[in-house]
This record gives C-alpha cells, sequence and structure tokens, in this order.
C-alpha cells in the first residue's frame, strides 16, 4: 500500500505539471479534434498515422537502450568462444568466461616492431574500431595490401595460451577481402611462431556452399600441422591455398591447404590475407622474437 500511495502521487504531480504546460494543452485540445472527426477524414488517418509511428520509434529506441548492455556482452561472449574454438579448448557445457580467463590471456603487440605494449590495456582495445581511427592507424600502401584492407592499426590484440605459465600457442587475428566481403577471423600457431594449429573465420559473407566453406570443420582441420614459413626464409611467407587436393607425399606440401572447390577468388583471398599478416606489414616482426623460444614464458 505505500508503494502504491507513493506512485498515486508522482503520476499526480505529473498530471498537475501536464495541465499547466501551454503546449500540452493545445496537444490535449488537437487530440480532441481529431477524435472527433469521422474515421473516413484523410485528416485523422494521417494523424493516427503519425502518431502510431512516432508510439513505434520511442519504443524502439528505449529498447535499443535497454538491450545494448545485453548486446555488447554477448557479443564479447561470442568472441571468447571463437578464440577457444580455434585455441582448441571449447568444450560444451563449460562456462566460457571461465575456461577464457582461465586459459587465455590477451596481449597488445605493436606490429612495425613486433614488441608488446605494456600502456595499453588488452580488454578494454577493439582493433576493428582503432583501424577505423586516423590516430591510431595507418594507410597501407597499394602495392603491399594484398589482403585489400586499404588501412590497418598500428596496433593489434593476440591472445596466448597459457599451460602452466608457459605459452602454448598464439591466437592472431586475421582479415582481408574474400570475394563478397571482408572476412574476419583468428589464425593459431604453436609457440614456435611457424606452425599451424588452426584458422576459422567469425565473420563472413562468402557464398554458402562454395567460399562460405572457410567455417566448415573438415576444410578448417586440414590447416593444422602447415608451415607458414620456409625453413630457408623466416621472413617471407609461404603457406597458401592451392587449387584441388595437397599430395602429400611431394615436397612443399607443408606449405599447402587445399582450396576452396568453385570458389577461386575466396580461396585467394584467403591466402592473400593469411602471407599479409604473417608477413613483414602485419605480425612477422612479432613471430620472430617468439619463433625460437618455443614454451618461454611471457
Amino acid at each position: 500500500m505505500p508503494n502504491e500511495n507513493k506512485q498515486c502521487g508522482h503520476y499526480q504531480k505529473l498530471c498537475a505539471v501536464l495541465e499547466k504546460n501551454e503546449n500540452y494543452q493545445k496537444f490535449k485540445v488537437y487530440a480532441e479534434h481529431i477524435l472527433a472527426l469521422s474515421n473516413n477524414s484523410l485528416e485523422k488517418t494521417i494523424a493516427i498515422a503519425v502518431a502510431l509511428c512516432l508510439v513505434c520509434a520511442v519504443l524502439v529506441s528505449l529498447a535499443a537502450v535497454a538491450l545494448k548492455p545485453l548486446q555488447i556482452n554477448n557479443k564479447e561472449l561470442d568472441m571468447k568462444q571463437n578464440i577457444l574454438d580455434v585455441a582448441g579448448l571449447l568444450e560444451e557445457g563449460k562456462d566460457i568466461d571461465a575456461a577464457f580467463a582461465e586459459k587465455i590471456e590477451a596481449k597488445i603487440v605493436d606490429l612495425e616492431t613486433g614488441d608488446y605494449v605494456e600502456s595499453i590495456n588488452a580488454a578494454d582495445y577493439d582493433q576493428r574500431k582503432a583501424a577505423k581511427d586516423p590516430a591510431q592507424s595507418i594507410a597501407i600502401p597499394k602495392d603491399k595490401d594484398i589482403a585489400h584492407i586499404r588501412i590497418k592499426a598500428k596496433y593489434a590484440k593476440v591472445f596466448l595460451v597459457k599451460e602452466a605459465g608457459a605459452i602454448k600457442s598464439i591466437i592472431l587475428p586475421i582479415n582481408g577481402y574474400g570475394l563478397w566481403s571482408t572476412l574476419y577471423g583468428f589464425l593459431s600457431v604453436d609457440a614456435d611462431g611457424q606452425t599451424v594449429q588452426s584458422i576459422n573465420f567469425y565473420d563472413q559473407a562468402e557464398t554458402p556452399g562454395l567460399g562460405g566453406e572457410v567455417v566448415n570443420p573438415n576444410w578448417r582441420a586440414l590447416w593444422k600441422g602447415k608451415k607458414i614459413y620456409a625453413e630457408t626464409d623466416t621472413n617471407e611467407p609461404t603457406l597458401s591455398l592451392i587449387k584441388g587436393v595437397v599430395d602429400n607425399s611431394k615436397p612443399g606440401a607443408q606449405y599447402q591447404v587445399d582450396g576452396l572447390a568453385g570458389a577461386t577468388l575466396t580461396s585467394t583471398g584467403v591466402t592473400n590475407l593469411i602471407r599479409y599478416w604473417t608477413s613483414k606489414e602485419g605480425f612477422a616482426p612479432y613471430l620472430s622474437k617468439v619463433r625460437t623460444v618455443k614454451g618461454a614464458k611471457s
């Protein structure tokens, strides 16, 4: 009862304020005028349609504001799930936040030097957003932009998979243009900075059944154990998709992955984005610093 009385009191105060408002009085008079018109009146039809649009717009806006925290949380949860997936740590039924906090550490890397940037909070850093900020990004020269992304952030967020305090693998964010869309994903490599563990694309709009097969678990499984760099040159990436099926009995098979059947341009796009992000323009300076310290503590 006390709460109901309090609410009634607030309602009465609101009504009293509205009654003294000149605009509200004009609206009230106009509303009474509209309601008194015939249902066949054009003015009444337009007025009611406009009123319904305004009410719907207000409701949609309120819903968007109210649901925004939930949307942000779901987006972060989905990203963590994709990272755990490419790290081979995703377990059905296990709490994603707990598994991520236990096994994964995010670090910020300066792409030019390959050094960690401790002054930036990795938890708050959004690489895709930074790439759109002129102060946090740089334009890529056309002759080097094989992934067709035009602009890249100066710093990248990498994820270290830990086991007993040592680095087990490194997860690198990658992106590049395919046939119809920019593909965003993660490449997981061994602590030697050379051997691929897994790959996945969490955001892409390639043709279903063709280029869209980049998310097929069977195709993704083909990447495990592949090598990024040739043994004689650890600066220029060699890994690529080929047309057809890789013949593992032939030399160089360790640097090749089966192309996507019927999706030549998407396959080329994947090759280009992998080579770009593992080149000197991407993570090569960083990987060169961790390649010879497999299992070292960060």
